[in-house]
Formats: C-alpha cells, sequence, structure tokens
C-alpha cells in the first residue's frame, strides 16, 4: 500500500511553524507583524537554515510556477515552468528521458502529472490544486503535465 504525502498552504504554514519552534533559539530582530492565518499561503514564508532531524525541507517554488524536481523531497536542480508561458489544457512533456518524483504548484490552477510522456490516461495521472502545493513524493515517475483552466 502506498501513502501519498500532499502538502497545501496550510500544511506548509504548520510544518514551518514546527520547524521554527523547534529550532535552538537565537537573537532576532523584532519581527513584524503576522499575516491573518487565511492569507498565510499568499505570502512565501522563510526557511530556516537547519530543520530538525527527520522534517522535509520544501522546496522553493515562486508564485505562478509549477516547479519539478528528479528526486524525491524537492532535490535536484527543479524544472520550472511559469503560467505566463504554459498552453492551458495542453500535455507538456519533460525533457526526452527525464522524470520527477517531487513537486510545487504554486500556478493558482490545477494540475494533472502523469507517468506517460503523452498525458495518456492508460497510465498513472494524478490532479493537485494550485494555490500552494507541495508534494515531497510522487506515486510515480512523471514525466508530462496539463495545467487546467479553474
Amino acid at each position: 500500500m502506498y501513502t501519498k504525502t500532499v502538502l497545501t498552504g496550510a500544511a506548509v504554514t504548520a510544518l514551518l511553524m514546527t520547524a521554527l519552534t523547534a529550532a535552538p533559539a537565537a537573537p532576532m530582530a523584532p519581527a513584524a507583524p503576522m499575516a491573518p492565518v487565511g492569507r498565510a499561503a499568499a505570502v512565501a514564508p522563510a526557511v530556516p537554515a537547519a530543520a530538525p532531524s527527520g522534517t522535509v525541507v520544501l522546496g522553493a517554488c515562486g508564485p505562478g510556477r509549477l516547479c519539478l524536481w528528479p528526486k524525491s523531497d524537492f532535490r535536484g536542480r527543479p524544472w520550472t515552468h511559469e503560467l505566463a508561458t504554459t498552453d492551458i489544457d495542453s500535455c507538456v512533456a519533460l525533457p526526452p528521458g527525464t522524470s520527477a518524483q517531487s513537486l510545487a504548484n504554486r500556478t493558482g490552477r490545477p494540475v494533472t502529472t502523469y507517468q506517460s510522456a503523452e498525458c495518456g490516461e492508460t497510465g498513472e495521472f494524478e490532479t493537485y490544486p494550485g494555490r500552494g502545493t507541495w508534494v515531497p513524493q510522487t506515486a510515480y515517475e512523471v514525466r508530462a503535465f496539463k495545467l487546467w483552466e479553474r
């Protein structure tokens, strides 16, 4: 049996708060007021330099982008696709011979990832929401994706 881990905006905020409170205390400058919880997903929080043992550090992915990493836990050099330069409802294949094993979707649109490089639905596929979703380990090697209209 496979357990899928998907981190949405609220989960990311909770994970970062846990990592920040578990980190050793260090002198800091006064902090700016925090955004209300409902708006936390709209602001990219700072990630601590060192996370506690066993904690996955989220991969950096800017707003309006889909980021795909070749290895699990956001390791390796990511492929990034901007919403402004990616066709909606079109199959976008990763470079031939490559695949992704983790992703972050910050496009604001749902994205479907495919095991098939042709976006075939005979293989595995999964759709992820677009309001800040981080997936440290996909259930299969992603070879293509489609961004959808809301």
